[in-house]
C-alpha cells in the first residue's frame, strides 16, 4: 500500500501491520492524516469501518466514488479494493472486524452509513482499546455492542455510482474533475462518439440515474469538502455550475437535510489542525 503526499513523497502515517489475521475480532487504528495524501488501491481480508471526526475522505471502489464527511461511516467488505485521498487534515478512525463479528448485514457492497450518537462515542472510545483485549471482559462486551450497532446503521446518500461503459467513464471522470462543467449530453456525445439517446439509456442502465440526476449527485458530493474547507456558499454554488445560490441551497438541503451554511458552521466547529 502506497501513501503519498502532494509532493509524491511518503507521509508519516502508521502503516498497517503485516498480518494475515487479526489478533482479536476487532482491531482499531486511530490517527490524523495530513491533507493532500493519497493511498493506492488496496484491500484487506477482513471488513473495515472507516470513521472521521474532522475532514473529508474520498474513497474510490469498484462500486463508485464515495465521500466520507465527519460523523458518517463507511463500510468496506473483505477483499474489496479501495483507494483513499484527503484534501485537508483528517481525524481518522479505522475499525477492522473479522468474520466472527462482522455479520452479513451489508453483503459485499461498500456504502456510506449514518452514524448514531451512541456509536460515534463507542468508536472514539475504541482508540483506547488494547490490541489484545480480554474478549470475556468489559472490553469484549464493548466490541460486541459495537458490532451489533454497526449492523443497525442506515445507508446515507453519499455514494455516486460509476458507470461501466467506457464512453460514460470518460464523461464521469471529466465531471468528477470539474463538476461545474455544464455541457449537455449532446455535447458529450460529440466528444465520446455516441448519440444523446444512447448515452441517456446507458447512464440509466449503468447507474440507475439519469444523466442529470447523476451530475447533480456529483455536484452535491463535491460541495461537501469545499464547504468543509471554509468556502462561501455562494462561491461553492458558482463553482459547481448552479444558476443561483438559492437553487443550490434547496437541492443541498433536500439531499443532506441541512443547509450548506449550517453544514459549514458544523464543520468549522470540528476542524482539527495537524500538529
Amino acid at each position: 500500500m502506497l501513501l503519498a503526499g502532494q509532493s509524491g513523497q511518503p507521509c508519516a502515517i502508521p502503516a498497517v501491520p503485516a498480518m494475515t489475521r487479526l489478533p482479536r475480532p476487532l482491531y482499531v487504528r486511530a490517527f490524523e492524516i495530513p491533507g493532500h495524501v493519497s493511498v493506492d488501491a488496496h484491500s484487506h481480508p477482513w471488513a473495515q469501518l472507516m470513521y472521521v471526526t474532522a475532514g473529508v475522505i474520498e474513497v474510490d471502489t469498484p462500486h463508485g466514488r464515495h465521500l466520507l464527511p465527519p460523523h458518517y461511516a463507511m463500510w468496506i467488505p473483505p477483499h474489496v479494493p479501495h483507494a483513499v485521498a484527503t484534501r485537508d487534515c483528517v481525524a481518522f478512525h479505522s475499525l477492522y472486524l473479522d468474520e466472527a463479528i462482522a455479520g452479513d448485514g451489508f453483503d459485499d457492497t461498500c456504502r456510506i452509513l449514518c452514524m448514531t450518537p451512541l456509536l460515534r462515542e463507542l468508536v472514539v472510545a475504541t482508540a483506547e482499546l488494547p490490541v489484545n483485549y480480554d474478549e470475556a471482559g468489559p472490553d469484549g462486551a464493548l466490541v460486541c455492542l459495537i458490532a451489533d450497532r454497526i449492523q443497525r446503521l442506515r445507508p446515507a446518500p453519499l455514494t455516486v455510482p460509476l458507470p461501466r461503459d467506457a464512453r460514460l467513464l470518460k464523461i464521469a471522470r471529466a465531471l468528477h474533475a470539474d463538476p461545474g462543467d455544464a455541457r449537455s449530453l449532446d455535447a458529450w456525445g460529440q466528444q465520446v462518439g455516441a448519440t444523446r439517446r444512447t448515452l441517456s439509456r446507458l447512464f440509466r442502465h449503468d447507474t440507475g440515474l439519469s444523466f442529470t440526476e447523476w451530475r447533480q449527485a456529483v455536484r452535491l458530493q463535491a460541495a461537501l469538502p469545499l464547504l468543509e474547507g471554509g468556502e462561501a456558499v455562494g462561491a461553492v454554488a458558482a463553482r459547481l455550475g448552479y444558476d443561483s445560490t438559492s437553487s443550490f441551497i434547496g437541492l443541498f438541503q433536500q439531499k443532506f437535510h441541512v443547509t450548506p451554511g449550517a453544514f459549514a458552521k458544523q464543520a468549522a466547529r470540528r476542524i482539527v489542525k495537524p500538529d
